[in-house]
C-alpha cells in the first residue's frame, strides 16, 4: 500500500496532566483529540509538522518529543499514517493560536482541556481515534518513562 496521507499527533504532557482539545460540533456528542494534524509539503519532517501544529493549536512550544506509536488507516488509493509522539509542553499561550479552524464557527468549538494522565482518566473520555485512546490509556508508565517525567499515581 502507498502512504497517501501523514499526520503527527502528540500525547502532550504538562507536568502530570494530559493536554487535549475537546471538540464540540453542532449536532454531535463532544469528543477529545490530541494536538496535531496533517503533514504539509513545507514541513521539513514529521516532527517539524508536530511543532507547527502545537504552535497553531496552542500557541505552544515543546520541550521534548519521542515517536512512540503509529496508527495506519486504509484510505481510498492507499493508507494514512498517524505518527504519535510523546511530548512534553514547554510553553503555551492560547491567545497566540493561529490555526485557520478557529475562525470557522461551522467547525464547532476547540476547547483546550487538561485531564490527569492516568489510564482511568483517559478511559472516561471519548479520545479519538479509539486506537490512540487505547494506546495512551494502556501505556501511561511507558510514555512517562520515555519522557523522563514522574507522574503522581495517587
Amino acid at each position: 500500500m502507498h502512504v497517501i496521507k501523514r499526520s503527527a499527533r502528540a500525547i502532550l504532557l504538562d507536568g502530570d496532566e494530559l493536554v487535549l482539545i475537546k471538540r464540540t460540533k453542532p449536532g454531535q456528542d463532544p469528543y477529545w483529540v490530541t494536538v496535531g494534524g496533517g503533514v504539509e509539503e513545507e514541513d521539513a519532517s514529521i516532527e517539524d509538522a508536530l511543532h507547527r501544529e502545537v504552535f497553531e493549536e496552542l500557541g505552544g512550544t515543546l520541550a521534548k518529543t519521542e515517536l512512540v506509536h503509529l496508527i495506519s488507516d486504509p484510505l481510498e488509493g492507499g493508507v494514512g499514517v498517524q505518527h504519535i509522539f510523546a511530548a512534553r509542553l514547554e510553553h503555551m499561550n492560547i491567545d497566540a493560536r493561529t490555526g485557520t479552524e478557529f475562525a470557522r464557527p461551522e467547525r464547532g468549538r476547540y476547547e483546550v482541556v487538561r485531564i490527569p494522565f492516568t489510564g482511568d482518566a483517559i478511559r472516561q473520555i471519548v479520545l479519538m481515534p479509539p486506537q490512540l485512546g487505547e494506546f495512551a490509556a494502556g501505556n501511561v508508565e511507558a510514555i512517562t518513562a520515555v519522557l523522563g517525567t514522574q507522574i503522581r499515581t495517587c
